[in-house]
């Protein structure tokens, strides 16, 4: 007859396989992960808006960023962008886009990244299918991932414009200090409020760099990790495992980092000329950068290169060393060669100048000796 198992073994072996099958089916299912973000960790300071509706307050939006190359020839998107489109500052800005019943304002930046406003990831991820990547010549060095940041945003009039957490509030603004800051034409019909416009442009700005650097982390970890076994192998073998042209490309690929980071017009540092003037919207664009990190992220990735090009340096000496001996030793081998040619080509007479004055006494003297 066969045994019952027992209950605590049933409910043993029920778990386990529960814990497996959950395992099985996030692998199948789990869709990819979406880009972390410094703010996730203060998302909790957002519950009180969001668990605390008003008659006043609109539906959270999402505001969905998308990177997808170094840089954006902004001059060559006219043509390929709504009529309404006009530049804003830094960016083109398209005051609406997308299929009716779900459309959204989309900025883009120099910098590689669009920020779109009302669209989720779909709809941007379309926008970069049909405007950007359609377009000749428009994308320099495109990325092999695109780079993702997303938040959302609420408008609400009787609120003040700020950043909760991980939610955006769009609510009242000052006027501007110079009304040229604002565009000169305003279109008909945007998607969203005129009035918070420019607090709009100013969080964009803020998350397009975040993307844009993004980015750049994840290029430069991907170098980090290709240059990896450099030092196990100088540790194992005594030797850098990489030629000296090859450790002169890292080192140029390093360089373009360090440029990328900090020498580009528009860098991950500087606070853009147009907030010198407003400042409202540098408030908006600091409290954004704050909440991203951006400046402390930078200065990692500085860190990074820095260690990296150590690294590089080091083994670029090892290398000029390595070659400075073995020009040596081919200088040596030279000189030996030549002695012994010379050796072989003067040897006799050089034998007769040491010795043969000796051997030459030595005969005139027998010679004497028997005359005498």
């Amino acid at each position: 007859m066969k045994r019952p198992i027992p209950q605590c073994i049933r409910t043993s072996l029920w778990s386990r396989k529960y814990s497996v099958e959950s395992a099985r089916s996030s692998e199948t299912f789990k869709s990819k992960p979406k880009a972390s973000t410094p703010l996730r960790r203060t998302a909790s300071a957002s519950l009180p808006i969001r668990s605390n509706p008003t008659p006043t307050r609109g539906s959270i939006q999402p505001v969905f960023t998308l990177a997808t190359a170094e840089r954006y020839r902004l001059t060559r998107l006219r043509a390929r962008l709504p009529k309404d489109s006009q530049m804003l500052h830094d960016s083109w800005w398209i005051p609406r886009w997308g299929d009716e019943g779900k459309e959204g304002e989309v900025f883009i930046f120099s910098n590689g990244s669009f920020v779109c406003w009302g669209l989720g990831e779909a709809e941007a991820r379309q926008f970069a299918d049909e405007i950007i990547s359609a377009g000749e010549d428009i994308q320099l060095a495109p990325l092999r991932e695109a780079e993702t940041e997303e938040l959302e945003f609420v408008t609400d009039p009787t609120e003040k414009t700020r950043i909760q957490g991980d939610l955006i509030i769009l609510g009242s603004v000052a006027p501007l200090e110079l009304a040229e800051n604002a565009p000169a034409v305003p279109p008909a019909a945007p998607a969203f409020p005129f009035e918070t416009l420019m607090a709009r442009y100013a969080f964009s700005q803020a998350l397009s760099r975040s993307t844009a650097l993004s980015a750049l982390e994840v290029s430069l970890e991907d170098y980090l990790s290709s240059v990896a076994q450099l030092p196990h192998s100088l540790e194992r073998t005594g030797k850098p495992g990489l030629s000296r042209e090859a450790l002169i490309k890292k080192l140029g690929a390093l360089m373009k980092f360090r440029q990328g980071l900090n020498l580009n017009r528009e860098n991950f540092s500087d606070t853009p000329d147009l907030y010198w003037a407003e400042p409202e919207l540098e408030g908006f664009f600091k409290s954004m950068t704050a909440a991203l990190e951006v400046k402390a992220r930078t200065n990692a990735v500085n860190d990074k290169i820095t260690y990296a090009t150590e690294v590089q340096s080091t083994l670029r000496q090892l290398l000029t060393e390595s070659s400075t001996h073995s020009m040596e030793l081919v200088i040596i081998a030279l000189i030996a060669v030549e002695v012994v040619i010379a050796l072989i080509r003067d040897g006799p007479e050089l034998w007769h100048m040491a010795f043969g004055s000796a051997d030459d006494d030595q005969n005139h003297s027998s010679s004497s000796a028997v005359a005498t």
